[in-house]
């Protein structure tokens, strides 16, 4: 006997209670916390986010000091394991490989797993990037993760505006809902398998091209369109084959995402990038009209995908290792989600209809 209608994306469904963000869709917002991501990410560095989605939930939060100390602590401690890593890791894609560096973390760490986590994430990362043409760089506690990550990557400190992009991405992308990574980690959070194994599990949930791996794509369209002259063919020809268009629509957003105007203002301080961002604006105007034209009454705008896209680039982070940069980020708010279900949330277990023979 069927149960009830069956929801396959779980649209609308509520599942809990959560003081960590709320996606407001119909009005393009973003709060995090309180606060207005556009204000957030202007006030507050990825370490402050941080702090505030720990608050009153884990050590450190509520201090971005204390937090940046945590999380410089544990590069240090997590470069010790780099060398295992880079053995047990040739020739898998960064975000297969950070799989595997994640679960090289015991469940007994011996620091707060939310630093161990954090801290690890941006030193695999590096140290997988620079591999095999050049050694692992030591981590700075001293610096702050995004300040850090790109000095890992690079042998050397990046420019402060560098720094401060990266800064801006990841502060902008640490939490965003229930989405699907974040409601991987809080189910497995649910069955108490501990802070570790729930951002493993989120991680994977990222990995997939339907949810993290569109930044990536967004480039090789821009690459194939090539001139601004040419972006109404290409997207007339793109809708003519069913080709889904990379950095444009959003599942909640019926607007645009706040997100992708907070990740353009951080390209445009970038130098030598005004020739790119100028082209994606006329691209992305040339996107949104298309849009209109082939899909009259559906509401589809700019997500935060296409100036990630623009923005990484910039950084001169590999196509590749979008996504698993974007785990660097997120992986703060996946924290306070696996904190907030193990305090007061039950085992996650829906319902299911069953249709398959009887006896």
């Amino acid at each position: 006997m069927l149960l009830t209608r069956v929801n396959s994306g779980l649209d609308g469904v509520v599942v809990a209670d959560t003081a960590m963000s709320e996606v407001d869709g119909e009005s393009g917002r973003l709060i995090v916390r309180g606060a207005a991501i556009e204000t957030l990410v202007a006030t507050r560095g990825f370490e402050g986010v941080a702090a505030l989605l720990w608050d009153g939930q884990a050590e450190g939060g509520g201090d971005e000091a204390a937090v940046r100390r945590g999380l410089g602590a544990a590069r240090r401690a997590a470069f010790e394991r780099v060398p295992r890593l880079l053995a047990a890791s040739a020739g898998l894609t960064p975000v297969e490989a950070l799989r595997v560096g994640l679960a090289m973390l015991p469940d007994a760490e011996p620091m707060p797993h939310h630093f161990a986590v954090c801290g690890a994430l941006p030193v695999f990362l590096a140290a997988l990037l620079r591999a095999p043409d050049a050694a692992p760089v030591a981590p700075d506690p001293s610096l702050t993760t995004a300040q850090d990550l790109l000095r890992m990557l690079r042998g050397r400190r990046a420019e402060p505006a560098f720094e401060q992009a990266l800064d801006a991405y990841l502060a902008t992308v640490a939490d965003h809902g229930f989405n699907a990574s974040t409601f991987t980690a809080r189910v497995v959070a649910s069955t108490r398998a501990g802070l570790v194994s729930s951002v493993l599990a989120a991680l994977c949930a990222l990995k997939g091209p339907l949810h993290g791996g569109a930044p990536g794509p967004v480039l090789d369209m821009l690459d194939e369109i090539g001139e601004p002259s040419r972006a109404e063919a290409w997207f007339d020809a793109a809708f003519a084959n069913g080709t889904t268009l990379m950095g444009f629509g959003h599942r909640i957003y019926k607007v645009r995402d706040p997100r992708a105007d907070v990740l353009k203002a951080a390209v445009a301080t970038l130098p030598a990038t005004a020739g790119r961002l100028s082209f994606a604006a006329a691209v992305e105007q040339g996107a949104i009209a298309a849009l209109r034209r082939h899909k009259p009454g559906r509401r589809l705008d700019t997500n935060v995908e296409y100036y990630t896209a623009l923005l990484l680039e910039a950084l001169e982070i590999p196509r590749a290792a979008f996504t698993a940069l974007f785990a660097v980020g997120r992986a703060a708010g996946w924290c306070a989600h696996v904190f907030e279900q193990e305090r007061g949330g039950r085992i996650i277990r829906p319902q299911s209809n069953y249709v398959g023979p009887r006896p």
